[in-house]
């Protein structure tokens, strides 16, 4: 089974997909707390990091597709 994970991951919209797909998503980095919570919910055996600056080979497992939303900060809602 090919495996994915996910930076940027938000709700984990690319991990929806990717699962649906037939990939397994194991893992995603997001840094705003409520959409962890959405992410552990939906996904309680993911490794779930939050900050992309301290992600990399020493803490994330090997997958074989990475994917990324785009930093939102200038779109959002939140600002």
């Amino acid at each position: 089974m090919l495996t994915h994970g996910e930076l940027f991951a938000g709700i984990g919209g690319f991990g929806l997909g990717f699962d649906r797909g037939g990939m397994r998503t194991d893992w995603h980095v997001e840094i705003d707390l409520s959409c962890q919570n959405v992410l552990r919910r939906h996904n309680p055996n993911n490794l779930i990091l939050s900050d992309v600056c301290e992600c990399g080979k020493h803490n994330l497992p090997q997958v074989d597709v990475i994917s990324f939303g785009s930093p939102c900060q200038d779109l959002s809602v939140a600002g």
